[in-house]
């Protein structure tokens, strides 16, 4: 293994953990306003769609990106309507949202297209063209996303005000300030960076939609999230982990390792669904979520 060897993994690390950020981002916002989203694999399967269908038809992969965040941006706002307006059960919301957006995406896409739920494959202006290092805009997007992150919920009065919903709604209502607003914000940038994330699956790091193309990446990301202890740096470091994982079982495949011979394919795909068990149950009741996460606020009269 040469430096070249190390390069190429470094290059396919980033750019595998690309939607894992986009979507552990998108979970960080919701979960620190005090909404848990478990839904995040719903709005990026639902975002991969609408985007290659809109760069189908429209021929542009920039309008695609519009409307992938717009998808996910809508499935958040229905998130948000049953946790927060109706203060319903988050987590059946989230599940309800990934059913719908696997059935969704599988039927509009088998009627428009007729091939099985996939799109037409896109090529030219429809996919996003490499600016620097070989690598697209969105993954220089998402990246973007992780300081702007931290300094938005670190540094600034809306952040400070954003955390505070997530820990004390109450004090935060006394203060004259809308609980519901604050989730609400924080519930739409989470629907933006999902539709970041699915964009990139299908436009930038694929040629088109397949059916549940997000293949659990949502949940990994709600792993990577609780590893990262809700924090945008370890969250980053913690995707890349995965992208790492992903980019070495790529190359397994088909390699005999000396005294055990050739590893079967699916026993290498398993690697990142492992690692997500391992830190799961390494890091799990050492993690504190914040306080009012999953609890819906009801104001007191």
């Amino acid at each position: 293994m040469d430096l070249g060897f190390f390069i190429s993994v470094f290059d396919s690390s980033l750019r595998l953990s690309i939607p894992l950020l986009a979507a552990c981002l998108a979970g960080l916002w919701s979960e620190r306003s005090g909404v848990v989203d478990i839904g995040l694999e719903g709005k990026m399967l639902v975002a991969a769609f609408a985007a290659a269908a809109a760069a189908h038809a429209s021929g542009s992969a920039w309008i695609g990106l519009v409307a992938g965040i717009g998808a996910a941006i809508a499935f958040a706002l229905i998130h948000g309507f049953a946790s927060i307006s109706q203060r319903g059960n988050q987590i059946v919301s989230g599940v309800a949202i990934n059913m719908l957006a696997v059935g969704l995406t599988a039927v509009i896409g088998n009627a428009w297209y007729g091939q099985g739920g996939r799109t037409p494959p896109l090529e030219g202006a429809e996919l996003f063209d490499e600016i620097f290092l070989g690598h697209s805009a969105p993954v220089y997007l998402a990246l973007l996303a992780v300081p702007v992150t931290w300094f938005v919920l670190g540094k600034t009065r809306f952040g400070l005000r954003l955390r505070a919903v997530g820990e004390n709604p109450a004090a935060v209502d006394t203060a004259g300030i809308s609980v519901t607003g604050l989730r609400y914000a924080a519930v739409v940038i989470c629907g933006a960076l999902c539709g970041l994330g699915g964009t990139y699956l299908s436009v930038g790091q694929s040629a088109g939609f397949l059916p549940n193309m997000t293949a659990g990446k949502g949940f990994i990301a709600l792993a990577a999230l609780i590893f990262a202890k809700w924090r945008a740096w370890p969250a980053l470091a913690t995707c890349f982990l995965f992208g790492v994982l992903d980019a070495v079982a790529i190359r397994l495949q088909g390699i005999s390792l000396p005294g055990i011979g050739e590893v079967p394919v699916q026993a290498i795909q398993a690697l990142p669904y492992l690692l997500t068990v391992v830190l799961l149950a390494g890091v799990i009741g050492k993690a504190i979520p914040p306080r009012a996460a999953g609890m819906p606020y009801v104001k007191e009269r």
